[in-house]
């Protein structure tokens, strides 16, 4: 949920540093991370760091960008000749959201970091908010071609859509209780699935 800058996709390079970013904060969190740590377990000199990322929160930016990305997207399901397009979307962002929250770099952030977050939820969109629009916007279509999505501006649609999802991603602990188990986690995504399902149908 944070802006993609140019070396977010720089290839095998930028993703052994970014492995080292996932390992420090998963070890110490973000305000603990530095750039000295971080070269040290990517085998590179922090003037190397230094010339692409100018701190350790924009290093922390673009390791957000790739992790959440990757999540969002393999969590939608193939398509099946058996499944119209609302079903699979559903499916996966039901999925998505229960990957997303059981994610051990999302729950270390949402524990001692939260407020890297805020900008995302209260003040702007960031690259991989912007990707998951795509991908919402893509499988809508789909549906509206097929008939099994409600025929609505697709771009407010997939915001909307996006705005559910991220609410229970984000605020999902806030409300479970899992010694019942109608307010466990499984049984909000119940709730979730059926909310998307009822807001999509035609």
């Amino acid at each position: 949920m944070t802006p993609i800058r140019h070396n977010a996709s720089a290839g095998s390079d930028n993703d052994t540093v970014l492995d080292a970013v996932r390992d420090c904060v998963l070890a110490v969190g973000v305000r603990r991370t530095t750039l000295t740590d971080v070269a040290r377990r990517a085998g590179v000199s922090r003037m190397t760091l230094y010339r692409r990322w100018p701190d350790v929160r924009s290093l922390v930016g673009d390791l957000m960008t790739r992790e959440w990305i990757a999540v969002a997207t393999g969590a939608m399901p193939e398509h099946r000749a058996d499944m119209t397009a609302r079903e699979l979307l559903t499916r996966g962002l039901v999925d998505a959201v229960r990957d997303f929250v059981a994610h051990p770099l999302f729950r270390k952030i949402l524990d001692v970091d939260p407020e890297l977050l805020l900008p995302y939820v209260l003040d702007r969109r960031g690259a991989s908010q912007e990707a998951l629009l795509e991908l919402l916007a893509d499988a809508l279509r789909e549906g509206h071609d097929d008939g099994s999505v409600r025929r609505a501006p697709v771009e407010r649609q997939a915001r909307s859509v996006l705005l559910i999802v991220q609410s229970f991603t984000l605020s999902l602990r806030t409300m479970t209780d899992e010694d019942d188990p109608e307010l466990s986690a499984e049984a909000f995504l119940g709730e979730l699935r059926g909310i998307l399902e009822r807001t999509l149908t035609p």
